[in-house]
């Protein structure tokens, strides 16, 4: 950095960086500043590129570390950093390249420095490198400004107020990383950290004021999802002559030379990936779920989350409560457009899954809209590609659905959306279908799943619960909806067989030998009986209140109707079996009569008109199936990790080394 590097494997030994890290204090005036920060590359775009720029500069940075109490050059340095952002505004209206251009250098560099101190010291040990004050002889002074509080309300200023602008992109993008940055504390300890300063400075005090402009600026990014400008745009055009890694820029300042250290050359970065498009999006998400999430102090809940809770659509023209604090409004028009738009990512579902549990007119918007399809066929074809996703986002996707089933409304209008080609479901071409039809399709899909890969109790109960929710509403069910309804308990039925047998063998063992402990094979027919029970009671909601509208249904029961034998005597299922058992009794019979060799069409020809002659009162009522998703005592525990896991393998501007990584488990590259 300055004027003598033109290589990563340089900069131990630049001169400029040895002075900042050195035995020597640097006052803030000092010119040196203008040559440390008169460098130019293009920000890192992966983990690898991030890992090797740490690498070359960790001695650097320990040095710092080792000499910052007796020097101050760290807070020397942000005092350089604070002195320009004031001006900031100002430069990106006249267009300063060069003002802002060296502004972002000097967070670049806070924020490589923050990172290092972060990971190895404690918050009160870092504290303490923040409130240096330089004591000149004969002055006994106490006072001393706390400079990592004024750093944090820089950046959310920075973050909500200043333009963007081609030339203030990457300076925006660096501001949030920062503060992502100043966040990650929580990286480095095992339990969920439930105080820290870093939450103390932006719950209270000078930043508390910015909180319900930061989150919709946060929001706001996310739904432009602006991407960055061209190479070179935002600092200056490459020189004709090229140049690989090194080339000169004229200037008045500094010492007239600048080098411009680069990672792969100006204008050599690969293309982003279609959801790292926008690296500002990215970033601001990630910041906003962050905070998000944030434990609560013990006197004051997280505004953040307030502010989450409480925003209202910009067309509401209401007024705000006084009770809720924070309080602010956005395009709701747009919020939805981006959610639709985003779901590949494993944030964007985060996002979906908080706003829809914790801000009630959110959830009442997306509800009433008339196309559904938009948000909802995204979050089916996470669940479709479950191989492929990670556990947490198929967990968030599923409590999305069962969010959204608790309505009725929604409910009844999905079965309305008729959708042509779902090109992504291969199992069956499927070239015209109900949104609901799908949705019952690809629940059923991801709890045989489940089913023979993960087992996993919790994905069960909420695909099931879904149904449930859903049962009573169910309307022309398409043909290959209804046959996997039956499929699925035809494979619970055998499993049901399998387990019971081999728990019949296991007891026929036991009494034979008291050493060889046994399998606990009475709670997995326990497990494997409630879920049976879950889809008989699926099945009789939906002949109970919607049989004239699913002949498909009926058509497949009277198919399988061999498969419901066993389960008619059963103590735990008799109930729920009468009225299956009085459908598929009273449709046999009509068929009987109607002779043999039917048809398709005729069979359900018969159906339609035994639907109208089929006494109601015959059907016995049951309590109406509704599952609430209720969030677990200590959410934070669950949440907290895998925020901080999405961050950790974000491609976009953070790199951390896994082996100093202490609240989660993860491979090493």
């Amino acid at each position: 950095m300055g004027s003598n590097s033109s290589r990563i494997s340089d900069l131990p030994e630049n001169e400029y960086l040895k002075k900042l890290s050195g035995t020597e204090s640097v006052s803030e005036n000092d010119p040196f500043w203008n040559q440390l920060l008169s460098f130019s590359f293009p920000a890192p775009t992966s983990s690898t590129e991030l890992k090797l720029l740490e690498e070359a500069t960790i001695s650097v940075c320990r040095s710092l570390v080792e000499n910052n109490p007796r020097t101050g050059n760290l807070g020397a340095l942000i005092k350089v950093f604070l002195s320009r952002t004031k001006e900031l505004k100002l430069s990106a209206e006249c267009q300063n390249h060069i003002f802002i251009w060296q502004t972002h250098n000097a967070l670049f560099i806070i924020c490589c420095l923050l990172k290092v101190f972060i990971c190895e010291m404690s918050e009160e040990e870092l504290q303490l490198h923040f409130i240096y004050e330089e004591k000149s002889p004969g002055n006994y002074s106490s006072d001393s400004e706390d400079l990592l509080e004024e750093l944090l309300c820089c950046l959310m200023q920075l973050i909500t107020d200043i333009p963007l602008l081609d030339i203030t992109y990457e300076i925006s993008v660096e501001a949030i990383s920062t503060m992502v940055v100043f966040l990650s504390c929580q990286l480095f300890h095992k339990e969920v950290l439930r105080q820290s300063i870093s939450h103390k400075y932006l719950m209270r005090g000078p930043c508390l004021p910015y909180t319900s402009k930061l989150v919709k600026t946060l929001l706001y990014n996310f739904i432009r999802q602006e991407k960055p400008p061209p190479p070179g745009a935002h600092v200056f055009p490459q020189q004709s002559d090229g140049g690989g890694l090194l080339y000169g820029l004229a200037s008045g300042v500094a010492t007239g030379l600048w080098t411009v250290f680069t990672l792969g050359g100006v204008g050599s970065r690969a293309a982003a990936s279609p959801d790292l498009s926008s690296p500002l999006a990215n970033q601001s998400l990630l910041l906003l779920l962050v905070l998000a999430n944030l434990t609560d102090a013990s006197d004051v809940p997280n505004p953040y989350r307030q502010a989450i809770m409480s925003f209202k659509n910009t067309q509401d023209s209401s007024p705000f409560p006084s009770s809720i604090p924070h309080a602010f409004q956005i395009n709701f028009n747009s919020l939805y457009t981006a959610l639709c738009e985003q779901q590949t990512s494993d944030q964007a579902t985060l996002l979906l899954y908080t706003l829809l549990h914790q801000n009630s007119n959110i959830r009442t918007y997306m509800l009433a809209r008339t196309d559904m399809e938009n948000l909802v066929l995204p979050i089916l074809e996470i669940l479709y590609r479950v191989e492929e996703r990670n556990s947490h986002h198929v967990y968030m996707a599923l409590i999305i659905l069962l969010i959204l089933t608790e309505d009725d409304g929604f409910n009844r209008s999905i079965h309305e959306v008729i959708l042509k080609n779902i090109t992504w479901y291969s199992e069956r071409v499927l070239t015209e279908i109900s949104l609901g039809s799908l949705l019952i399709l690809v629940v059923i899909r991801t709890i045989q799943y489940n089913m023979t890969r993960t087992r996993d109790k919790y994905l069960h109960t909420n695909c099931l619960a879904a149904l449930a929710n859903m049962s009573a509403q169910f309307r022309s069910l398409h043909q290959y909806a209804a046959q996997r309804i039956i499929s699925l308990f035809s494979l619970l039925s055998k499993k049901h067989n399998k387990v019971l047998e081999q728990a019949t063998q296991s007891l026929r063992g036991s009494l034979s030998s008291n050493d060889v402990p046994l399998p606990d094979y009475a709670q997995d027919l326990n497990v494997i009986e409630e879920v049976i029970r879950m889809m008989l009671e699926i099945i009789n909601s939906c002949l109970t209140n919607s049989l004239h509208h699913n002949p498909n249904l009926v058509y497949a029961l009277l198919y399988k109707r061999d498969l419901f034998e066993q389960f008619r005597t059963h103590p735990s299922f008799q109930d729920i079996m009468q009225n299956i058992d009085l459908v598929i009794t009273f449709f046999s019979s009509r068929l009987l009569q109607a002779g043999a060799e039917l048809s398709v069409e005729r069979v359900l020809e018969i159906i339609k008109q035994g639907v109208v002659a089929l006494p109601k009162d015959r059907l016995k009522k049951f309590p109406e199936l509704k599952f609430k998703y209720v969030e677990e005592e200590q959410p934070e525990e669950f949440f907290i990790p895998y925020v901080w896991s999405l961050v950790y393998n974000s491609a976009v501007g953070l790199y951390w080394n896994p082996q100093t990584i202490q609240l989660f488990t993860m491979d090493s590259d």
